[in-house]
């Protein structure tokens, strides 16, 4: 099994390259927990599945984006994105967050974004 830090680096890899439903359905534990923030939890693949493609679909256009840095420490890896995309009712913004993905056995049992 990979480790932590080329998981988390093939997840990373897959969202730029378009791929990101592909990497969710490989890497992401069926009982995954997802936040936003401090807000509440989503809870399970199928939910998030969902909420990913929702997210996807208000995408008008995907400008670039980066990871700006990454670490990993035992089972949590760290990774902070800026992304340039445009937005259905919204517009071209710049978003910037990080990433804090618990593993275990090769696959993502929490993800947390932080964001402003």
């Amino acid at each position: 099994m990979a480790n932590i830090a080329e998981l988390d680096k093939k997840l990373n890899d897959a969202i730029l390259s378009g791929k990101a439903m592909e990497a969710f359905d490989e890497l992401y534990d069926d009982n995954v927990v997802m936040q936003e923030n401090s807000e509440p939890e989503f809870r399970g693949k199928e939910y998030n599945r969902k909420r990913e493609i929702e997210f996807f679909a208000s995408v008008e256009a995907w400008h670039g984006g980066r990871v700006l840095s990454t670490a990993t420490n035992n089972d949590v890896s760290f990774s902070e994105w800026e992304m340039d995309l445009s937005l259905k009712g919204v517009g071209r913004i710049t978003m910037t967050q990080v990433a804090v993905r618990k593993w275990k056995n090769g696959k993502i049992v929490h993800e947390r974004f932080y964001h402003k």
